[in-house]
């Protein structure tokens, strides 16, 4: 596995009395979307600042592509882009003139530095605008060109917080996707940090959950749901019928065989009427596949056969209510 391009150890942040990061750890692997999620306020915005070497730790390291941020904070930001909840750009001048004056302040030669705004216009679904003044952009527009500028200089990192605040939600649904995107062409890591957790599902290969300064629950979706609690059983709903509208006795019989498939007796849920059931089985292995070829031999025919995993909303609400009560699980 390649070593981690962001990697945090302890990393802690105190104004006086109030600790906004506490004892930090975590690891961002290459070419992965790592979304951390959390209520205003949870500390994520001053996390990345400690990445990019804005503002110095109370204690603990940060390290990106390498790099110590605090003691090489110039080394760090030219390796990354940072989009921050709020751009700011000149108002009064065109697109691609914001795009060239940011890629001269980072020492692009002017004719690679057009060359290089003009393509990534056309990426990001602004080339008809390219002449227009900023100012006269909506906030969807406004984000787009966000993500053309933190690209000009070609990172290998981008950091976006809050990206989708102010946005109508085709422009959100538009812009996730184009992240998705750039990610997938451009080979590019990327940290988003947010506070909506059905915007996180989307595009995230895996999540964060921060609250309180702590990082109490990271790993992809799966995991999170397995591992809620303490929990690592598997659940499978199978749909089931009888073409004769007669089922009682094929499923007494299923009854049976997937209670001993899933080795608990009481482990099986049946509902639904008429000709239809559901089966919800749970159990301690993975087993989909013998369910299914345990209701095939018992003569039911087969309608649906799909894991049961819980949904990011149902993580997300769990951890928090439960709050520091959570022990930190690492996905």
């Amino acid at each position: 596995m390649e070593p981690a391009v962001i990697e945090l150890s302890k990393l802690t942040k105190r104004y006086g009395e109030f600790t906004a990061v506490n004892a930090l750890d975590l690891a961002i692997r290459p070419g992965e979307i790592y979304g951390l999620l959390g209520p205003n306020g949870a500390g994520k915005t001053t996390t990345i600042l400690m990445m990019l070497g804005l503002t110095e730790p109370t204690s603990g390291t940060v390290r990106v592509c390498g790099i110590d941020a605090t003691r090489s904070p110039l080394l760090v930001k030219r390796r990354v882009g940072y989009m921050p909840d709020d751009i700011g750009f000149y108002e009064d001048r065109t697109a691609l003139d914001n795009l060239i004056y940011t890629a001269q302040l980072n020492r692009i030669p002017l004719p690679e530095a057009r060359a290089r705004a003009e393509l990534l216009l056309n990426q990001v679904g602004l080339a008809h605008a390219a002449g227009k003044r900023v100012g006269a952009f909506s906030r969807g527009m406004r984000q787009r060109l966000g993500l053309a500028d933190v690209l000009i200089k070609r990172p290998e990192i981008i950091i976006l917080d809050e990206p989708t605040l102010g946005i109508d939600p085709e422009g959100v649904r538009e812009l996730l996707l184009l992240i998705r995107e750039l990610s997938q062409s451009e080979g590019l890591t990327v940290l988003l940090s947010s506070h909506h957790l059905h915007q996180v599902q989307q595009i995230c290969d895996r999540v964060g959950l921060f609250v309180g300064g702590k990082l109490i629950a990271s790993g992809d979706i799966a995991s999170l749901s397995r591992q809620l609690d303490g929990d690592t059983t598997f659940e499978v709903e199978v749909d089931v019928r009888d073409p004769d509208g007669s089922v009682s006795e094929r499923l007494g019989r299923l009854d049976g065989v997937l209670s001993v498939e899933a080795a608990a007796s009481d482990a099986l849920a049946v509902s639904g009427t008429g000709s239809i059931a559901t089966y919800r089985v749970t159990s301690a292995v993975e087993l989909t596949s013998a369910l299914a070829l345990a209701v095939v031999e018992h003569g039911a025919p087969l309608l649906g056969l799909r894991p049961v995993r819980a949904g990011l909303d149902d993580i997300y609400h769990s951890y928090f209510e439960g709050g520091a009560a959570h022990e930190r699980l690492d996905g």
